[in-house]
């Protein structure tokens, strides 16, 4: 095999300093999370100055600004120190009892309620050196996938917009419908009638981030008059609350969040499509022993709310 004659003559350190230059943007506040002296950050530096003949820091007043070549860098720095602690990772055997590692899940708010506490609960019992980062999901980390699924370790996300990447299926749940219970324009049941005048609250409303619900809704040809748009479903139920306003919810959620906001649950009046809750990740995690052990814990906790 070839070796790299470029990476043998690199100090590989200087991709952590990198890293942290670039997100911080600052030498004093990269030295601070580094643990290290603020001459030392200033020095490495310059040295990735000298490497990549650009300046990467450019100050704009009493701040720096990224370079567009340090733009560039930064989208790549994280799947890089990933990769390096993918391979320092590594054991002889693998022992969760003994583990000390940090999993990052990407997660929608619902996501994060119903899963969460489960698998939380059962990594303290079966791992108590692991720690669970359950980061917000955003449209840009569900567009970005491949990136995303580079740097964390998974993510939480419905069928329906993922493909080409490995999944573990967890639960289903079901859509209904939430309204206030003074909004006097709703009986007993709800009508296609009332999705299409009532006014809504629905997530993102972007092209590429929607509640699958609302879009099947869309394929019926009826278009939500949205009036209120939210970046998560926790707020949905309050924004519903007290109004005329209408939104589909996650059932498991609702029924969760109906006495608390004040709304009331209906059933969707047209033939809905379940979501199917799933667990994806990056192929390069296939043969690593630990997230295949993350994975094993995922699947309990998938046939504990299966069977709730």
């Amino acid at each position: 095999m070839t070796i790299d004659r470029v990476l043998a003559n690199l100090d590989l350190n200087l991709l952590v300093t990198l890293d942290a230059l670039l997100r911080e943007r600052n030498v004093t506040r990269s030295a601070e999370a580094l643990g290290v002296s603020q001459p030392a950050v200033s020095a490495a530096l310059a040295r990735l100055r000298r490497h990549f003949g650009d300046p990467l820091l450019s100050r704009a007043g009493n701040r720096y600004e990224l370079t567009p070549l340090a733009t560039q860098l930064l989208a790549l720095t994280g799947p890089a120190l990933a990769g390096v602690r993918r391979v320092f990772d590594v054991t002889p055997g693998f022992d969760p009892t003994t583990m000390d590692r940090e999993f990052t899940v990407i997660t929608s708010d619902y996501a994060a309620t119903e899963v969460g506490p489960l698998l939380a609960r059962r990594l303290a019992a079966l791992a108590p050196g692991v720690r669970l980062r359950l980061q917000q999901t955003t449209p840009y980390t569900v567009d970005h996938a491949a990136d995303t699924l580079r740097t964390a370790d998974g993510l939480l996300l419905p069928h329906g917009f993922l493909t080409d990447f490995p999944y573990l299926d967890l639960y289903e749940d079901r859509w209904v419908c939430i309204v206030s219970p003074d909004n006097d324009a709703v009986g007993e049941a709800l009508t296609l009638e009332h999705l299409a005048t009532l006014p809504w609250v629905v997530l993102y409303n972007l092209r590429t981030a929607f509640a699958p619900a609302t879009q099947q809704l869309r394929l019926l040809g009826i278009e939500p008059r949205v009036e209120v748009v939210a970046d998560g479903f926790l707020p949905m139920p309050f924004l519903v609350a007290g109004t005329r306003r209408i939104a589909l919810l996650q059932e498991r959620l609702a029924r969760r969040l109906a006495a608390p906001a004040g709304v009331r649950i209906l059933p969707c009046p047209f033939d809905v499509v379940p979501l199917a809750e799933a667990f994806w990740w990056h192929p390069i995690y296939r043969n690593d022993p630990a997230h295949t052990w993350l994975r094993s814990v995922l699947e309990s906790v998938g046939k504990e709310l299966s069977t709730a």
